[in-house]
């Protein structure tokens, strides 16, 4: 692991929690964004551009929030594609158009480079803990040739098979992940307007058939106060629900269930939160909903 270098590309929220795992498991990464004083922070070694990360570098992660973003760090001038070598492997953690992932990987591997779409989930808190979900396509033998490198950040690494196969999982992901927590968000709102004791109303949920991720993960926090900040943002959650959407279109496949959460994130948007967590759905419904809110700071110090 000494001999290796891993240039990291987006050291934000989730890229610079990645990055500072790898550091603590012993391997040398040198850091690109385009908010320097992020690379600092995550206590990488600064590249002034992307040539020079790519050039220092025998694998290069992603961690992006966009294809747009992607393919102009990829095939922008100066970008990887420029600059790229053969035998090197691109890792991307984003969460990103399947069907952009594909035609880079071909590009890529024109060039005798290998292109891994990682889609991850979990979170901050387990980009933290190094315990995230990695659902991967591309070819199996580079993704074993790489397995050092996910080591440090994650528990799982589960392969979906060719190229495209885990941004197409993990749409599939955070929709699941979008509906559960705009509805749960929803009838939390209710349920306090309803004058229920909302603890109570999760221990209902959550031993019943209405029981999910947000129910046991999320809520739990949000009553108290804490909505868990440092993870996906509301806009960021929309870019995923419609990249899903697409990507249903693509697959000849009818999405029903898409107006709910696009609804819901895109009133909080309209609300002013969409650069904060998604969580903050719940404060946007309650926002339209008479102005409410889970928690009661006067209430709790009773």
């Amino acid at each position: 692991m000494d001999n290796h270098r891993i240039g990291f590309i987006g050291l934000g929220n989730m890229g610079g929690r990645m990055t500072r795992r790898l550091l603590g498991a012993g391997i040398a990464v040198v850091g690109f964004d385009a908010v320097a004083e992020r690379i600092g922070a995550a206590g990488a070694r600064v590249a002034g551009s992307v040539r020079e990360l790519v050039m220092a570098a025998d694998v290069v992660m992603l961690s992006l929030p966009d294809s747009r973003v992607i393919e102009q760090i990829i095939e922008g001038d100066g970008g990887v594609l420029q600059h790229c070598r053969s035998g090197q492997t691109l890792i991307d953690l984003s969460t990103a158009a399947p069907s952009s992932t594909v035609r880079l990987s071909r590009a890529l591997a024109a060039r005798g480079v290998e292109y891994l779409d990682a889609g991850i989930s979990g979170g901050a808190a387990a980009a933290e803990k190094g315990s995230l979900t990695l659902m991967v396509g591309g070819r199996p033998a580079a993704v074993e040739a790489v397995r050092w490198a996910f080591a440090p950040i994650s528990t799982r690494v589960i392969y979906m098979g060719a190229s495209g196969a885990g941004h197409t999982t993990k749409l599939l992901n955070n929709f699941l992940n979008a509906v559960s927590l705009a509805a749960t968000a929803e009838i939390m709102v209710a349920g306090r307007k309803a004058g229920l004791d909302l603890h109570r109303l999760l221990e209902v949920l959550n031993s019943s058939s209405g029981v999910n991720f947000a129910t046991l993960n999320r809520f739990p926090k949000i009553i108290e106060g804490d909505y868990l900040e440092g993870g996906l943002t509301g806009k960021l959650m929309t870019k995923d629900i419609v990249l899903y959407v697409e990507r249903l279109h693509e697959l000849g496949i009818a999405s029903l269930n898409a107006a709910g959460p696009l609804a819901s994130f895109g009133l909080g948007t309209a609300l002013g939160y969409g650069d904060q967590i998604s969580n903050r759905v719940v404060d946007a419904i309650g926002d339209v909903s008479g102005g409410i809110r889970l928690f009661d700071a006067q209430e709790a110090s009773r």
